[in-house]
């Protein structure tokens, strides 16, 4: 009885975690609005998608600036000011690298929240940006072409990947930094301030394929495969304890907190990626 109820509890937790991550997930429209008030020094807070009082004002401040209506609405006159670069919504006409505009600053909020990040949310297509779009589009099974058209549109209407599996908390210490926007980057994993040399362990039993040196930021690294295309990353370590090929289950000691590659203080930083793409680990956490 008592193993239903935790079940029970587990899966209502889940869905309340489930259900907050989405809420926060904010609207591409909104997050294409910010990096063209950001664009023009205007709007200094995050690109996160959610029209709260900073967007609000920034919009106000824009109008003003042009002489419109202060009200804080980008309508048909507010987004005719934009100019060339609020023309197309996304979908409104092809995109590919070279090009730049409110459709690309939507297109890269989407791709971020669905696991393929591209660095600064800035409303131009480079190179970063070509790689997240043929990543995602290659991980969706629709062309990878490199261009945004009608089918690649409609795939990014879709919710983003969750994880097929249930893991553990890999440390005993809070969280920090969600997966979610920060700035005007994407952040794509969970981050746990904790101090040097606390322990850290497998959230689920795998093997590691994983256990070195990373030249993209995370420092010294530990990847484990677990099945179903899901693998945990556990980042900034400050020494590995198991090898490649390893088989270890959940509990198992991986690593020592510590502040190795891109990094400003001790903290493990853990993402979990479905065949590659980047999912929010929080409702993944029991």
């Amino acid at each position: 009885m008592r193993s239903r109820a935790f079940l029970a509890l587990s899966v209502l937790l889940a869905a309340l975690a489930f259900a907050s991550a989405a809420d926060a997930m904010g609207k591409s429209r909104v997050a294409a609005i910010q990096v063209t008030l950001m664009n023009r020094g205007l709007y200094h807070g995050t690109i996160d998608g959610i029209r709260g009082p900073l967007t609000i004002a920034a919009v106000r401040r824009f109008q003003r600036r042009r002489g419109l209506v202060a009200d804080g609405i980008v309508g048909r006159q507010t987004r005719r000011a934009f100019g060339r670069y609020g023309r197309y919504a996304l979908g409104g006409r092809m995109i590919t690298q070279g090009m730049w505009g409110w459709d690309v600053a939507a297109l890269q909020f989407r791709l971020a929240w669905r696991g393929f990040p591209s660095g600064p949310m800035d409303g131009r297509f480079g190179p970063r940006v070509s790689a997240a779009l043929l990543g995602y589009q290659g991980w969706r099974g629709i062309g990878a072409d490199g261009v945004v058209g009608p089918v690649t549109v409609r795939a990014l209407r879709e919710p983003p990947p969750r994880s097929r599996l249930a893991f553990r908390r890999p440390i005993h210490a809070p969280v920090g930094d969600r997966f979610g926007p920060r700035g005007n980057r994407f952040h794509a994993g969970l981050d746990f301030p904790a101090p040097w040399n606390k322990p850290v362990y497998a959230s689920r039993r795998g093997r590691v394929v994983v256990a070195g040196w990373s030249a993209g930021g995370h420092g010294r690294l530990v990847v484990i495969y677990h099945g179903y295309g899901m693998t945990s990353y556990y980042a900034h370590l400050h020494r590995i304890l198991v090898r490649v090929g390893q088989r270890v289950g959940r509990g198992t000691r991986v690593g020592l907190v510590g502040s190795s590659g891109t990094s400003t203080g001790p903290h493990l930083h853990f993402e979990l990626r479905r065949r590659g793409a980047g999912v929010n680990p929080l409702p993944a956490l029991r």
